[in-house]
């Protein structure tokens, strides 16, 4: 893996206690936000005081959350390099951005191939405000920004910008890391990757990373899931076969579906995964 961080090091200090300023007018500072949680655990400065007190509250329950952040990060890029280094795939579409950071995945894939065409898509108006600010392609590449919702996989695949930038007549890579577990199974997730998916052609991919507790002392899971739903944020762990059924029909590439910091790291050693981890997986369209 990139960092040299290991689950017994300490978690980073927490972002400085300042809130944005020069926002957009309809972003609502009062209630936490799944994105700028993220950017705070990540150790971020976009975010507000529900944001972090959701966080905090989530640290109290799981101390080593800011590092699941990381290893998540992480995963993302190791992914983006596969499917732009190994696969051959030049087009991505992002859904659930985040707040830009290091790593972005238009950085990755045109470090790797600098035609790479990018769409983000997320529904926190802050995150496309600093993305349209921050994101800028290379010219041999694009990306383009939507304002959208997974909830709405047909309007975020009929958008004007998407179809500008993408041509759904070629391979997509369909990035979907560390958003499903934001989801119910009432709220039908299954059903929106498959409307996601079937919109692709042959050769595209699926790159996904779900919460699990699998490795998770019940009462810790518990406590984390409490602190999400009192900031308004639902957190649904998963286990490996939950994880597979969004996968269905699907090649998985090598090495399967895995705990994320197991799935193909840059050194080659894999850490032994204990405590709270993600389901990490990569799976191409026959």
């Amino acid at each position: 893996m990139p960092e040299a961080d290991s689950p017994d090091e300490p978690a980073p200090a927490p972002a400085a206690p300042t809130d944005p300023v020069g926002l957009p007018p309809e972003i609502n500072t009062g209630v936490a936000h799944s994105a700028r949680v993220y950017n705070y655990l990540l150790g971020g400065k976009d975010n507000f005081a529900a944001d972090r007190e959701v966080g905090d509250a989530i640290i109290a329950a799981i101390p080593s959350a800011p590092l699941l952040a990381r290893e998540n990060r992480a995963f993302l890029g190791r992914a983006v390099r596969y499917l732009a280094r190994e696969a051959g795939i030049r087009q991505f579409l992002d859904i659930g951005t985040g707040i830009p950071g290091a790593g972005n995945t238009h950085e990755v894939a045109q470090a790797v191939a600098p035609d790479s065409r990018i769409v983000y898509v997320d529904y926190d108006p802050i995150v496309l405000a600093h993305a349209r600010a921050l994101m800028t392609s290379d010219p041999a590449g694009a990306t383009a920004f939507i304002q959208g919702d997974i909830r709405e996989p047909g309007k975020i695949l009929a958008d004007p910008a998407l179809r500008a930038t993408l041509d759904l007549e070629k391979p997509v890579a369909l990035m979907l890391v560390a958003i499903l577990h934001f989801f119910t199974d009432d709220e039908d997730p299954r059903g929106i990757v498959s409307s996601l998916v079937d919109a692709l052609p042959s050769g595209s991919y699926l790159a996904v990373t779900n919460l699990t507790a699998d490795l998770m002392d019940p009462d810790q899971v518990a406590a984390a899931t409490q602190a999400g739903q009192q900031g308004g944020i639902t957190y649904v762990p998963r286990s490996q076969a939950q994880v597979a059924a969004f996968l269905g029909g699907l090649d998985l590439v090598d090495p399967g579906i895995v705990f994320m910091q197991a799935w193909r790291p840059d050194d080659g050693e894999i850490a032994a995964a204990h405590g709270p981890t993600s389901y990490a997986a990569v799976a191409r369209k026959p």
